[in-house]
């Protein structure tokens, strides 16, 4: 690859780029903080605002509900109007969603809750798909694959800080509604300020892309003028490419199945072990933990394998024996087997959400990454939305055995399609200066930061 001068291309990371995945992490683990915040807490909430457990679910598939129609409108303004506007309407969005709630704080304000958590799942969707698009746009090639995994574990934080913190802040106190809403405004006005604070670190942090191109793959992608870019295109080549569609499905199943699991984690201890709230939040932590730590090695390991079908496809068959054994352990009377089941489960199926964004980039490229991990999460949220009312069904007319195994059949059926993925390393070998390559899809140009090394590409890419 030569510059217009004749010279090679410079290629050099930026030192924003830590402060850009930070921020973003950040403001991602609070978005994924509001979406569980009411699940782990489904019987308090039941009580305090005197809904059923449907309603209640409702607050937690409202995020699923939301992503699938906006999902669209939203890569299109990523890949048209570029990653600062799309990291600012997130993290904004998220900060509103928060303030709303602190106006709910009455038994009778159920629809305003309802209403402010949509305004944090609209937020969900400018969050959700930009890991990708981070790693690739600010990190190299011998850390894209664990720049993303850092950036989806911000969200699994935030999960896990869902899981622990609300019942240690909201006791159950049924006889003291006052109490209760007491305990429920520090929650909602400690994550307000939070989420405020960080929308203006996003501001002073984001920038649209580095001065200098991380890598190859992206100094390819900046010869192409952005008026030869076609979004209408981008989605039409990612639906003919027959790998992709593999794994948009296999990746909805697993991670729609996370979704399930998370939703109904309370209900489900709570069946076989009565008033064990504050540990149903730990047993959440414990599996949300572990899958932080699987995305960081499995980050670790794409970097240094590149590996990527043999790794997804090992995940996802040890993810199908983790929900086996949670399945037939979780009703045996020993709170310490569930949460080493719990666990394994973790590492295994959160771990996977990671490998699956890196190897849709991979099979996909040069298609915009934002797209791609949207359609990816996109998938994702249907299969939420069916799991969780399906097994959510299950679990309260049979039980949480009955609920679980519908799961491991799902599970299945996803390891049969991730293993007739076929494995096609178009990142990876462009980076490598091996692939033959016409390039057709490219990202916004920077409004932010002119680039004065046009770029040629030889006739070997």
């Amino acid at each position: 690859m030569l510059s217009a001068a004749g010279g090679p291309v410079e290629t050099r990371l930026s030192r924003r780029r830590l402060a850009v995945l930070a921020v973003f992490s950040s403001y991602s683990l609070v978005n994924a903080f509001q979406w569980i915040q009411y699940s782990i807490l489904s019987n308090i909430f039941a009580v305090f605002y005197g809904v059923s457990f449907t309603q209640i679910d409702w607050l937690s598939m409202v995020y699923m509900v939301a992503y699938v129609p906006l999902i669209l409108p939203a890569t299109w303004l990523l890949d048209t109007r570029g990653l600062r506007l799309t990291a600012l309407l997130g993290a904004g969005l998220n900060g509103l969603g928060a303030w709303l709630k602190c106006g709910s704080l009455a038994p009778s304000r159920y629809p305003l809750t309802l209403a402010a958590q949509a305004v944090c799942a609209v937020a969900q969707v400018f969050i959700l798909g930009l890991p990708s698009r981070i790693a690739s746009v600010w990190f190299g090639p011998t850390e894209v694959s664990t720049a993303c995994a850092v950036a989806v574990l911000g969200n699994q934080l935030g999960t896990a800080i869902g899981f622990l913190l609300p019942p240690v802040l909201v006791p159950n106190t049924p006889k003291d509604i006052d109490l209760m809403a007491h305990n429920i405004s520090i929650m909602f006005y400690g994550t307000a300020i939070v989420s405020t604070l960080l929308f203006f670190l996003t501001g002073v942090v984001f920038e649209e892309k580095p001065k200098y191109p991380p890598s190859h793959s992206q100094a390819v992608l900046q010869t192409v003028p952005p008026e030869d870019y076609s979004y209408k295109q981008s989605i039409i080549n990612l639906f003919r490419n027959t790998p992709f569609v593999l794994l948009l499905i296999s990746y909805g199943i697993m991670t729609g199945a996370f979704y399930s699991v998370s939703t109904l984690l309370n209900q489900m201890i709570l069946t076989h072990y009565e008033g064990e709230e504050v540990n149903a939040g730990r047993i959440g932590l414990t599996l949300v933990v572990a899958g932080m730590v699987g995305s960081i090695i499995c980050g670790l390991w794409l970097d240094y394998t590149k590996t990527y079908k043999q790794t997804t496809l090992i995940v996802y068959i040890l993810s199908f024996i983790g929900m086996l054994v949670f399945t037939f352990t979780l009703d045996l009377g020993y709170l310490t087997v569930v949460f080493v089941t719990g666990g394994v489960l973790g590492f295994f199926m959160t771990g996977y959400l990671p490998l699956g964004f890196e190897f849709a980039v991979e099979i996909t490229y040069p298609e915009s990454e934002g797209t791609s991990s949207g359609l990816l999460n996109a998938s994702a949220q249907i299969f939420g939305i069916i799991f969780t009312l399906v097994q959510g069904k299950l679990t309260t007319d049979y039980s949480p055995r009955a609920g679980n195994l519908f799961l491991c059949a799902w599970i299945f059926v996803g390891i049969i399609l991730t293993a007739l993925i076929k494995s096609d390393l178009r990142r990876h070998n462009v980076n490598s200066g091996i692939m033959n390559l016409d390039v057709k899809a490219v990202p916004v140009e920077s409004p932010v930061e002119p680039e004065n090394t046009a770029l040629k590409v030889q006739s070997a890419l």
